[in-house]
């Protein structure tokens, strides 16, 4: 079983354990092996993902695929949710997503989410303790390389304490 929170707890400290990182949520997560996205960065409250600009994310006019940029904004705040609360404790469900284009891209984007330590004491932590889920919406910015302003998402994610989850699946990223 992979130690998700372990990977993701390294990957701030060591180019090898990024890479590690990435190497186990490329398997861990099929849906987004085409895309390549790529967590290039780990450190506090945020975390950093790169899609790139490549002929599989493009689409019909040669720029970043809509869907794509959606796809890296969710799995930056999944990643950045994630790093911060860990998935021993807490299962996590993308509730909704709304998107804001606002520059078509043409370089390899840039996505990144913040969320910090009192945000989530007060909006998960504490609500959990009488209630069965809560529910944060977190923002994540896509820019280009060249610091274009590509796309905003802004996610909703319901999160639960293990015991509370009716319907218990096998999650290999859970352990």
């Amino acid at each position: 079983m992979m130690n998700i929170e372990k990977l993701i707890a390294d990957a701030g400290k060591s180019k090898f354990a990024l890479w590690k990182l990435n190497f186990a949520l490329l398997r861990g997560i099929p849906f987004n092996k085409p895309h390549n996205l790529e967590v290039i960065g780990i450190s506090g409250d945020e975390v950093v993902v790169r899609y790139p600009y490549k002929r599989s994310n493009l689409n019909h006019i040669k720029g970043l695929h809509a869907c794509g940029l959606a796809t890296a904004a969710e799995y930056v705040a999944g990643l950045t949710l994630l790093a911060k609360l860990g998935a021993s404790k807490y299962r996590f469900i993308l509730e909704s997503l709304e998107m804001k284009y606002h520059y078509q891209g043409k370089k390899d984007a840039i996505a990144k989410c913040m969320v910090d330590e009192g945000r989530l004491r007060k909006e998960v932590i504490e609500p959990l303790e009488s209630d069965d889920a809560a529910y944060i919406k977190c923002e994540a910015e896509v820019y280009d390389v060249d610091g274009n302003h590509l796309s905003t998402g802004t996610s909703t994610w319901q999160i639960k304490r293990w015991e509370k989850v009716k319907t218990q699946v096998g999650n290999s990223m859970r352990h």
